[in-house]
């Protein structure tokens, strides 16, 4: 029986949780986003249209069942609510938050009206039944004697890592960082997703059974042979880690970092560890803390790491914040290269870059210019005209003569995403990769030229977003399964084409 309000789409506008004004949300490293009162949750799941073909199923790399559990949640069923969601994700929590939804784009609604609010419906379940008790230990009713290694404890290994523990299997987890979570707890700033969240869930997993080994970096400090002796089954998820560079004249100067170095500190000092802590065993070779207070900041990259630096930078009290763009600005409105319902590329305002940032688009980095020390002082840059395709999307570019001009800077920020994974395990292994150095296994079975190797997530398609991780994960797992057990697995999958998706990409 449908007990939804099957006119809420009509009566009620899309409406997101309130924040924290920019005034006090900058003061700290904590999450800001308010929870909805319970009429306005019940109306923002009464818009869901229950459609006779839901396209935000297929917009869903997990394909979460999102008409039903805005039902669920209409009729205050939030147990069922959480049986639903959580039949396809295995952590809500961290997809709610940090998801660019891409369900949200493929929502009928989003037609010609704000889709349904799926991401902040779909946070609020979870934090529902963790508040009720629903969510529980796992304890899987059988064992086998199977023994599998997880290599990464990011959003693909650990949704591997539980799905194999609920088919029964042994499972271990190597970290080389001091706690798991991948990027999620060291890319991924405090205010955005507050570490407590992650451990919450990895406390959760330990008590199902999973064992998690931290300072544990396979291949410098743990021999693959042993772990090749030891477990039936390795699951590579480690992630796209070499960070893309920019090889202009300068780069040599003091003051220029990677994104991800200064964010990983940042995190650190907030779990009130020493930001260089650790750093060998990781395999980061930053031997000074880098900070922002004071200086003029230069961000290059205009995706969500370089959003979320702009945000760091405020807290840290930089004088300023310049974000540079190598795309044209987008327009406002959905372009026909990306027709509904796929992902558009429009112009956004991220939470960061409304706390304060001047953003130039089109513009190319020339130099990075240092004093006679080699101390960072100045970026020279350039604007770019952009040339289009008659669709629209844009085919080329061209700087614009006289358009040089330099910026003062103290420090440069590169953001401009992940190229492949850490090459040292996959070449010890000798397995096969693409043409992009990302490791080669099969598009079904995520099984590598090793028989006893399965590869998913970011180290096996590239950089990609948290919700496809997650899937990968959970489709590797089921492939694990039925090789460990020779039969068909029973674990939950979703039969989805694993092409690359093409957002949520830095550029």
């Amino acid at each position: 029986m449908n007990t939804s309000k099957i006119t809420g789409f009509k009566e009620f506008g899309r409406e997101l949780p309130e924040i924290e004004p920019v005034q006090v949300r900058t003061t700290h490293y904590k999450e800001f986003t308010k929870s909805y009162a319970a009429a306005k949750l019940e109306q923002q799941s009464s818009r869901c249209m229950n459609c006779g073909v839901p396209f935000c199923h297929n917009g869903c790399p997990l394909g979460n069942v999102i008409p039903e559990f805005n039902e669920a949640v209409y009729s205050e069923q939030w147990k069922d609510a959480y049986d639903i969601l959580s039949s396809t994700n295995n952590f809500p929590e961290f997809t709610g938050r940090i998801c660019p939804a891409p369900c949200e784009s493929a929502c009928v609604l989003a037609i010609n009206q704000p889709a349904v609010a799926i991401e902040a419906i779909e946070k609020h379940i979870i934090e529902i039944a963790f508040a009720n008790g629903f969510v529980k230990p796992f304890l899987p009713e059988h064992c086998t004697d199977k023994k599998v290694a997880i290599i990464g404890s990011g959003p693909a290994g650990l949704a591997a890592a539980e799905q194999l523990n609920a088919a029964g299997h042994n499972v271990t987890v190597f970290e080389k960082d001091d706690a798991a979570g991948g990027l999620l707890r060291y890319g991924i700033p405090d205010f955005k997703l507050e570490k407590k969240v992650i451990d919450r869930r990895i406390s959760l997993m330990e008590q199902s059974g999973i064992k998690f080994r931290y300072h544990a970096n396979v291949g410098v400090n743990v021999y693959m042979s042993d772990i090749l002796f030891e477990y039936d089954a390795i699951v590579m998820a480690g992630g796209s880690c070499v960070p893309k560079d920019i090889e202009v004249p300068g780069r040599n100067n003091n003051g220029i970092y990677y994104a991800m170095e200064f964010l990983k500190q940042q995190n650190k000092r907030v779990a009130d560890i020493d930001p260089l802590e650790f750093g060998q065993i990781e395999g980061n070779i930053i031997t000074e803390e880098i900070t922002a207070m004071g200086k003029d900041v230069v961000i290059i990259g205009s995706g969500d790491t370089g959003s979320d630096c702009i945000g760091t930078a405020n807290r840290q009290g930089a004088k300023s914040i310049t974000q540079l763009a190598l795309m044209h600005r987008p327009g406002d409105v959905r372009p026909v290269h990306t027709p509904w319902p796929e992902y558009p590329l429009l112009h956004r305002v991220s939470s960061s870059q409304e706390e304060g940032a001047e953003r130039l688009f089109a513009t190319v980095t020339k130099e990075f210019i240092g004093d006679e020390n080699g101390v960072l002082r100045a970026v020279k840059v350039a604007d770019l005209k952009w040339e289009f395709e008659p669709n629209g999307k844009a085919l080329k570019a061209f700087e614009i003569k006289g358009s040089e001009r330099l910026l003062p800077c103290d420090l440069v920020l590169i953001s401009i995403g992940f190229s492949k994974p850490d090459p040292t395990l996959p070449d010890l292994l000798d397995l096969h990769k693409d043409a992009r150095g990302n490791i080669l296994a099969n598009d079904k079975t995520f099984k590598t030229n090793h028989h006893k190797i399965f590869v998913c997530g970011d180290m096996r398609r590239g950089q990609s977003l948290v919700v496809w991780a997650i899937s990968e994960g959970r489709e590797c797992a089921r492939s694990v399964d039925e090789m460990l057990t020779k039969q068909k697995s029973m674990l939950e999958t979703k039969d989805i084409s694993l092409e690359t998706a093409t957002f949520g990409r830095e550029f």
